[in-house]
């Protein structure tokens, strides 16, 4: 009897750490207030750039979009990490920050030709794993499962058919 009681509040002992641990992990992924926040400028960034294009190239919407999008990608990932980030593709880089210059002083079109190339140039290695999840989605996967349109997502996509988390 002795031996049982004991192997039962080892048993519960084990299975308490183990939830402690998976705790912990659940906290990892959730995200803090200033990554919320970032996301949100982020977003609002796109949605200022969006309707300046939709606008006939408007801009005030283009430079209120452009340090949206930059405050809000520097509150998400932090200061040092957005640093690390730009400095890696110094090419990406200096074609993006020169976009969002020409969108400054006011050559709105030409300047987002070239910030639209520095985003492609920067941001070019996550599209993989953004197609690999539009895939799962159903409306949108059908659609990326056409005969034409799957070739085309295939040699984009790579090798890799699993998401990275």
């Amino acid at each position: 009897v002795r031996g049982r009681l004991a192997r039962a509040e080892e048993s519960r002992a084990s299975s308490r750490s183990r939830g402690v641990r998976g705790h912990r992990l659940a906290e990892m992924a959730i995200m803090d207030d200033k990554q919320k926040i970032g996301i949100g400028l982020t977003s609002f960034g796109c949605l200022f750039t969006l309707l300046g294009v939709m606008l006939f190239f408007d801009r005030g919407l283009l430079s209120m979009g452009n340090i949206l999008f930059l405050s809000g990608v520097t509150t998400t990932i932090g200061p040092r990490r957005t640093y690390k980030f730009f400095k890696r593709n110094g090419k990406g880089t200096a074609a993006f920050m020169s976009g969002v210059a020409l969108v400054f002083v006011g050559w709105p079109f030409f300047g987002m030709l070239v910030e639209g190339y520095g985003f492609l140039v920067l941001f070019s290695s996550f599209f993989p794993t953004v197609l690999l999840f539009l895939k799962r989605l159903p409306v949108v996967g059908t659609f990326l499962s056409l005969p034409g349109v799957k070739n085309v997502v295939t040699s984009l996509v790579g090798k890799t058919q699993t998401l990275p988390v």
